[in-house]
């Protein structure tokens, strides 16, 4: 990846893993957005985004993503555009929902450098010229006792959390892409997060971006 250049950096993660939060701070190490999937879905709701709506706004302006932002209530005066932990939705039911997905994805990665969190930024940017793709996970152990603190649950609550949303996201990635968000090939990046803080892992993404970047 070229740090020079408009860049997009994914980062695909296990719940409780800290994942989303080493994207928030990655994004401010770099100095660029954030974006993570609930946000996605907030505006496909909120402003009833779809593909042939897309396909509107692109064909009347080639800014249109930068055009329709311009719109949103946070502007231009926020760099993270995410919306609170535990409101994020596990599933898009339709293929017509998976592509504006896609759709609004590429926009915001055309429109600039950025951080996207999100189960299917690894597939959505495959095959864009300056990615770089990171899988952030961690030992079943690390990942209840996270859960446990984050959402002041049970230890039996917080393995059912992660058995629901592990199944329910990996049959989203498998249903609409053909793939499995574990298959490692997928990724320039495979960190484990056990005995690394969210600011650790951060850097090191940070210091591979700089030590590789062209």
């Amino acid at each position: 990846m070229n740090k020079n250049e408009k860049f997009v950096i994914t980062i695909n993660r296990e719940v409780g893993s800290g994942g989303r939060t080493v994207g928030e701070k990655l994004a401010a190490k770099l100095g660029v957005p954030f974006y993570d999937k609930a946000l996605i879905k907030a505006l496909e709701e909120k402003y009833h985004l779809t593909v042939n709506e897309i396909e509107k706004l692109k064909g009347e302006k080639n800014d249109w993503w930068s055009e329709f932002t311009s719109m949103l209530p946070f502007g231009d005066s926020t760099k993270y555009y995410t919306v609170k932990e535990g409101q994020e939705p596990e599933v898009l039911t339709t293929e017509e929902l998976f592509r504006a997905e896609q759709e609004i994805l590429q926009g915001i990665a055309n429109n600039g450098s950025c951080v996207i969190a999100g189960r299917s930024g690894f597939y959505v940017f495959r095959k864009h010229p300056n990615h770089l793709s990171v899988l952030i996970h961690a030992s079943q152990e690390a990942r209840v006792q996270r859960i446990m603190r984050k959402k002041n649950v049970s230890e039996k609550e917080a393995e059912k959390i992660i058995e629901t949303v592990d199944t329910m996201r990996e049959n989203y990635v498998n249903r609409y892409t053909g793939m499995s968000r574990y298959d490692t090939k997928m990724y320039d990046l495979v960190i484990s997060m056990d005995g690394l803080s969210e600011d650790d892992a951060a850097s090191l993404i940070f210091d591979y971006i700089q030590k590789t970047s062209k």
